[in-house]
């Protein structure tokens, strides 16, 4: 099944959107007799649970490759967007599904590195099971009480790939704001990181008469202030000074600053600085910078302890599509909408870059050349916003969304107009039946909507 989208990019020809592939894919199910339905349910240790509906094609060789290319990415997108330790599959075709897929997503196979982020982060193995209807999982959702407090006198910070931001609030208002560039990827001790948090919460507290609460928000899985996963700390390699400097170090640096203390993932940050500055719900932030930051309010306002990393989903099909450097799987989203994303069309539009320069830097020599006028530069932000139309389209299956708010250093002037442009163009031309308000922020919200939402996590009452 080859999908033709209307819209494609000159640089990047063949990109087989997923939301375009699963639409087409859906509508043959329904018009083939003996397709049958799947229900997909995601159980977490804490007992909270989701399930996913859709159909496959009638079982036999005919449609075995097109079936399990559905389940396995669809399955894909539920284990970074919702999650969970136990995947039950409920149809006339799950036994096999749960099958394949519990051979490709464990430790050593295709998928091996899905499976150890799922062990670290439940600290349960992976486990694909068939069942019957009546044993899928109840539906529920943590809602997490953080976020929207504003009193007091409070520290906001947020910990980027390549900067970290802090700021004082007072009762609301930002009264301090300082940006420092930092390089946390790859160092390999961390007293590097913990010194720089360090720095960028006394910069804050020099302006402040007091500090009474301290929100932050930082690339990565946070879990009751216990670090589980995340980018930042990819360097450090070594399991045992991970387990004794990193797991622990927001709850460390509690206990220092002796005052409530909350860290989340920069996504939800971004998508709750969103439904507060702009007072809606129904919000998923997606921020584009050194990867794909995301996160959810959901339509009654609450935040939700599901995954977003939408950087790992798959949003392209072709089977010869650009691999993912950490995960090593293909068509997932940070290899399209982060500064990855732009190192890996600038040679394909024909802007050859030194191979020494850090991606931070090449993101701003596509930004001059943008503003210089430079036809190569625009191709590459039309390819971006392309794949981020049909992109939002795939996410809106898997996320009730009124509201798309979008950020990061990717989308900055005129070269995120355009992607925002040409995303919309898709979503009017292909996706007419989706009504979704595509939101950039305010300056004064991308200076401080963050800060403000971040510090806002801590409640000061018992």
């Amino acid at each position: 099944m080859t999908p033709q989208p209307r819209h494609f990019s000159d640089i990047d020809p063949h990109f087989v959107p997923a939301s375009l592939w699963t639409k087409e894919f859906l509508k043959a199910c329904h018009r083939t007799p003996g397709s049958s339905t799947l229900a997909i349910g995601m159980s977490r240790p804490d007992g909270t649970a989701s399930v996913f509906r859709t159909m496959l094609m009638p079982a036999g060789e005919a449609h075995a490759a097109d079936n399990l290319l559905h389940v396995e990415r669809t399955v894909k997108f539920l284990l970074w967007a919702r999650s969970g330790h136990l995947v039950t599959l409920a149809g006339p075709q799950a036994e096999p599904m749960a099958k394949a897929l519990q051979a490709m997503y464990t430790l050593g196979g295709p998928r091996g590195f899905d499976a150890q982020f799922i062990l670290k982060l439940f600290e349960q193995p992976l486990e694909f099971r068939a069942v019957a209807e009546q044993d899928l999982p109840k539906e529920s959702t943590s809602h997490l009480p953080l976020g929207r407090n504003l009193d007091g006198c409070r520290i906001g910070f947020d910990l980027g790939g390549s900067d970290r931001k802090c700021a004082a609030v007072i009762d609301g208002k930002v009264v301090f704001s300082e940006e420092v560039k930092w390089d946390p990827y790859f160092q390999p001790d961390p007293h590097y990181h913990l010194e720089g948090i360090q720095h960028s919460l006394k910069l804050a507290a020099a302006h402040l008469p007091r500090v009474d609460a301290i929100g932050g928000s930082a690339a990565g899985v946070y879990i009751n202030n216990k670090v589980r996963a995340a980018s930042l700390f990819r360097g450090v390699t070594d399991p045992v000074v991970y387990e004794a400097l990193v797991k622990d170090m927001f709850l460390d640096l509690a206990k220092e600053w002796k005052v409530p203390f909350e860290v989340l993932n920069d996504g939800d940050v971004t998508a709750l600085a969103a439904s507060m500055s702009l007072h809606r719900n129904a919000v998923l932030g997606i921020a584009m910078g050194t990867s794909v930051a995301a996160g959810f309010v959901d339509p009654k306002g609450n935040l939700t302890n599901w995954l977003s990393e939408l950087a790992f989903v798959p949003v392209d099909y072709r089977p010869n599509g650009p691999a993912d450097e950490w995960s090593g799987d293909l068509g997932c989203g940070v290899q399209y909408f982060s500064q990855q994303g732009v190192g890996r069309l600038l040679p394909l539009a024909g802007i050859h870059l030194p191979a020494t320069m850090r991606l931070p830097e090449q993101l701003e020599e596509l930004q001059k050349l943008m503003l210089a006028g430079d036809a190569r530069a625009l191709k590459v932000y039309e390819a971006i916003g392309i794949a981020f139309g049909y992109a939002i389209a795939h996410f809106a299956s898997f996320y009730a969304i009124e509201c798309l708010l979008i950020m990061g250093r990717v989308t900055s002037g005129r070269g995120g107009d355009v992607i925002i442009e040409r995303a919309r163009s898709v979503l009017a031309d292909e996706f007419p039946e989706l009504r979704i308000d595509l939101v950039v922020p305010s300056e004064k919200d991308k200076r401080h909507g963050q800060a403000v939402a971040a510090a806002s996590l801590p409640s000061l009452r018992p």
